[in-house]
């Protein structure tokens, strides 16, 4: 069958509206390079009034957690809950408090990467080679000066690639970079900073990723009452993969104001590892090609004294074929699925301020989706998402507040079969925090978000599968918390750094599967209710023991999620599937001269997988990781070398993170850095 790549009259329209928009772009940025001033070329920023902080990693500190992607870097974040398949090339995704993948926003570089089809981003797709910084906002960014979109997740995470710092009189600067570990990993990378002018600079970088996948792991079968029915050692098939990324910047400073373009793509031919039951530990022959592409602009200036605008604008295109040849050789079919996602983004933000203390903002998004597939009886959806936000912040003394709302409006056409209802939604949130102290050492805050996310293509339009008459799935979040950061004039106690959050979590319309009348097709529904009374913990601190510094990090998650979605059933007020009770982490980062230490501790409790019912047969072993690594400079005339040796998983625990999905046990790395 052939693959149907239908380009829309719509799409053709505002992809027109988009060159229009990059036209203006240029020739306003282009004015304003001629004119001469600012020297280094850096990113203009308000000084907003943050009210609920963000957990962040940066710098150094990403370099040295032993995490080959995002996904492992967010491990060590609180209130965090990642999902892994395995392996180097599996799928890997983060939720946010227990609320779903979907209620998650992933902003790169400002702009939210989406997946329309199944609402879900691959994390092990985005090295940590070119990101500066990675935060975590619970509820969402407490700014006003952002898109539209940026109001609409239950959670945020804001991924910052790197922009070029030129000292002294240095006009390039490079970074050649190769990754090899006991996994047969050969992952070697490059980053080319160039500036241009004074005000203008461009970067490029690329890697390419090759492993085989291959582990050793521990494969138990339990009986009923949980007891162990047999114990062994197998190997891992199905994890390989070979990907390339690749990445362009072009930055600029304004009078008052900034612009960046930025490219991006990913290829990458990826096994999919598969479940190990019945002792099947042969190799299943499932795979996944992918090929993701994006461009986006921002322009961001201040028009007058009190005002201030932002442009931003996104193209992508995601290409997914998946192979299934597991039963080829006994039923004579094979799956072979291809499908196309296309994104335009459009988004306009402003913000007036009517006094030093009172800001308010308005903000339209626009967003298109289409997706293409060669699927029999598919209904090639197309969604136009338009989203309105206004909000306002305040400072009264000692006193913040932030109050914003979000309205949501959407249409999809569909060529086939019935289209889901149009959707108007407006939602609300309001964000406090108070000071009650002159010296600032303590702030106390709370916020309340009621938001929902649409259902995904899959959901609505799936063959055979999807219910178009789906509604929004709606969360409504409470929290309550304090933070406490002070500075110390001691010898061995620099700072020490205290946040902690109790909340309330409400997921109503949650969307699942079940089944119909035939026990061979589902469908899916509106059935959920599930409520979630969770804590996090973060403390960091700075000690000086003469010539070394220490910096210990501290994470704790308490989380009772349970499912009270119908009273008849067996599973009514269990904790639901793959949420622990209990989890946390514990870093410990030494530096002494060029020397560089570090020790990452990691633990998860005791879950229930999938089955949903809270018995000892469905239960999964609590796991635990200690995971250590060593860092070197070395400075050769203005040219430093960093070698890095990593041993992960040191006690080779076997664990899995989702059930049969084992992950790897000890294994080693070796990184070489070579920075001009």
């Amino acid at each position: 069958m052939e693959l149907k790549f239908t380009f829309h009259k719509t799409t053709k329209t505002i992809i027109t509206v988009l060159v229009l928009f990059a036209q203006l772009y240029f020739s306003q940025s282009k004015d304003s390079i001629k004119e001469k001033g600012i020297l280094p070329v850096t990113i203009y920023k308000k000084d907003f009034k943050e009210i609920l902080p963000a957990q962040t990693l940066s710098g150094e500190q990403l370099e040295r957690l032993n995490s080959q992607s995002v996904a492992d870097a967010l491990r060590y974040f609180s209130g965090v809950q990642i999902k892994d398949y395995g392996g180097i090339g599996g799928l890997k995704t983060v939720n946010i408090r227990s609320m779903g993948s979907q209620h998650v926003g992933v902003f790169y570089d400002g702009i939210q990467l989406g997946n329309a089809q199944n609402g879900v981003v691959d994390l092990g797709k985005f090295s940590l080679d070119d990101i500066e910084e990675i935060s975590l906002y619970n509820g969402q960014k407490s700014e006003i000066f952002q898109p539209a979109k940026d109001f609409g997740s239950s959670g945020s995470i804001y991924l910052q690639p790197k922009t070029p710092i030129f000292y002294g009189k240095k006009k390039t600067n490079l970074i050649l970079r190769t990754k090899n570990s006991s996994i047969d990993l050969f992952n070697p990378s490059f980053r080319l900073e160039q500036k241009i002018s004074n005000r203008i600079s461009a970067s490029f970088s690329s890697e390419f990723i090759q492993s085989d996948g291959r582990y050793k792991y521990k494969y138990q079968k339990k009986n009923p009452d949980g007891s162990v029915a047999n114990d062994t050692v197998a190997t891992r098939y199905d994890s390989y993969i070979n990907a390339k990324r690749f990445e362009t910047s072009l930055n600029g400073t304004l009078n008052n104001g900034s612009w960046n373009i930025r490219g991006y793509g990913y290829v990458s031919d990826r096994g999919i590892p598969s479940a190990i039951v019945n002792n099947g530990f042969e190799p299943k022959g499932q795979k996944l090609l992918d090929k993701n592409y994006f461009v986006q602009g921002n322009f961001r200036k201040k028009i007058f004294p009190k005002f201030e605008t932002q442009l931003k604008a996104k193209f992508a295109y995601d290409y997914t074929r998946y192979i299934d040849t597991v039963n080829v050789a006994e039923t004579a079919l094979k799956t072979d699925n291809k499908y196309i996602q296309r994104e335009v983004y459009l988004s306009s933000s402003n913000i007036y301020s009517i006094t030093p203390n009172w800001d308010v903002s308005a903000n339209v998004d626009f967003q298109y989706n289409n997706l293409d597939s060669n699927l029999r009886l598919f209904s090639f959806p197309t969604r136009y998402t338009s989203l309105v936000a206004f909000a306002t912040t305040y400072q009264w003394n000692r006193f913040k507040f932030l109050g914003s709302v979000l309205g949501t409006f959407i249409r999809e056409d569909v060529e086939l079969n019935s289209k889901s209802p149009d959707k108007r939604e407006w939602t609300p949130s309001a964000f406090l925090s108070y000071q009650p102290f002159v010296a600032k050492d303590l702030t106390i805050r709370a916020f309340y978000k009621r938001i929902f996310r649409m259902p995904t293509f899959n959901d609505l339009y799936y063959t055979m599968i999807g219910n178009v008459f789906l509604k929004p799935e709606f969360t409504n979040q409470y929290d309550l918390g304090f933070t406490y950061q002070k500075q110390y004039d001691n010898k061995v106690l620099k700072r020490i750094y205290l946040k902690a959050d109790g909340y309330y979590n409400k997921v109503e319309n949650k969307i699942i599967a079940v089944p119909t009348t035939n026990l061979f097709r589902w469908m899916m529904t509106n059935l959920g209710d599930v409520q979630i009374i969770g804590a996090d913990v973060n403390v960091q601190a700075e000690l000086a023991l003469g010539k070394v510094t220490l910096k210990p990090l501290l994470s704790y998650t308490y989380q009772s999620a349970r499912d009270f979605t119908e009273k008849g059933e067996s599973y009514y007020g269990d904790q639901i599937p793959y949420v622990p009770w209990h989890s946390g982490t514990f870093t410990m980062m030494a530096d002494y001269k060029d020397w560089s230490f570090n020790y990452s501790f990691m633990y998860t409790g005791k879950r229930y997988d999938a089955q949903q019912n809270n018995i000892e047969y469905n239960a999964i072993t609590p796991w635990y990781t200690h995971d250590l690594s060593i860092q070197k400079k070395f400075n050769w005339y203005s040219q430093q070398f960093k070698v890095s040796f990593e041993v992960n998983n040191t006690l080779n625990q076997h664990y899995d993170v989702v059930r049969n999905y084992p992950m790897p046990g000890r294994n080693f790395k070796l990184i070489v850095s070579y920075t001009l």
